[in-house]
């Protein structure tokens, strides 16, 4: 926590993960952190039912970002996460998965602390965690893989970029961000020594109602996100591991206990 300069309001933040989409998955912390918010920061992805454990008082401000296209840039978040501590607020952040997993999260905690406010940061369950789980895709696996790399599909440069060595023999790589760039990212790998028929798994929705996993090949991932008009949020599995998954009777099974929840 940091150190707050005499007479400075008492504001605070607090970035939490939300998990990747269930509301059972928050963590008990984050929930408490949530039920002390004056104001809630968060992203668009966030279930209803998660915002409802903040109090019916507290001002819920959306930041949602989308691919090309966010209501306010990063600067501006940082900026709006201290104004509101800065007036003696409890500022509860809200992300997606974890907020130190492709979450910015970094960059806020650091324009907080900037700013001489106090900052805590609950970690969650991220989308890579919670979608193998649901498909019963183990990312390590002491028989096909002993390292895990999370990579983003989709930012600037991608071609230039080195990922030799993370996915192949021994190894489970996983994409976020990545379905619009399936094509161009079965292409870097191939060209980067992953052999061609090596499994892949795209988990689509993870943890919500129509979650989907697809199992394919890297020569047809591309081809494979066209074909079944793959949307995101998803996120995209390389390697041995794939073929462990009983992706499809898991998620089936998980469909039937949502629709018998909804009709409770």
């Amino acid at each position: 926590m940091t150190t707050l300069p005499p007479g400075a309001p008492a504001g605070r933040v607090i970035l939490v993960g939300a998990g990747p989409g269930d509301p059972d998955l928050l963590t008990l912390r984050a929930a408490r952190a949530l039920s002390m918010a004056d104001v809630v920061v968060h992203d668009g992805l966030i279930d209803p039912a998660v915002l409802d454990l903040a109090p019916a008082g507290a001002r819920r401000i959306s930041v949602a970002k989308r691919r090309a296209r966010h209501t306010l840039p990063q600067a501006a978040i940082n900026a709006l996460l201290v104004a509101e501590a800065q007036t003696g607020a409890t500022v509860v952040r809200l992300k997606g998965g974890d907020p130190f997993v492709f979450g910015r999260g970094g960059e806020e905690a650091a324009a907080v602390r900037a700013a001489g406010i106090a900052v805590e940061v609950i970690p969650g369950i991220s989308a890579a965690l919670g979608g193998a789980a649901q498909a019963m895709l183990p990312l390590t696996h002491r028989d096909h893989a002993s390292a895990v790399s999370f990579v983003a599909g989709q930012c600037q440069g991608l071609a230039e970029q080195n990922w030799a060595g993370l996915a192949g023999h021994g190894r489970t790589l996983v994409i976020y961000m990545g379905v619009a760039t399936a094509t161009q990212i079965a292409d870097k790998l191939i060209a980067d020594g992953v052999a061609p028929d090596m499994p892949v798994a795209v988990l689509e929705r993870v943890t919500l109602a129509g979650a989907r996993a697809m199992k394919t090949l890297l020569a047809d991932l591309g081809a494979m996100v066209a074909r079944e008009q793959v949307q995101s949020p998803a996120v995209i599995v390389v390697g041995a591991v794939v073929e462990l998954s009983d992706a499809q009777s898991r998620l089936a099974a998980f469909a039937r206990q949502a629709e018998m929840e909804a009709g409770a």
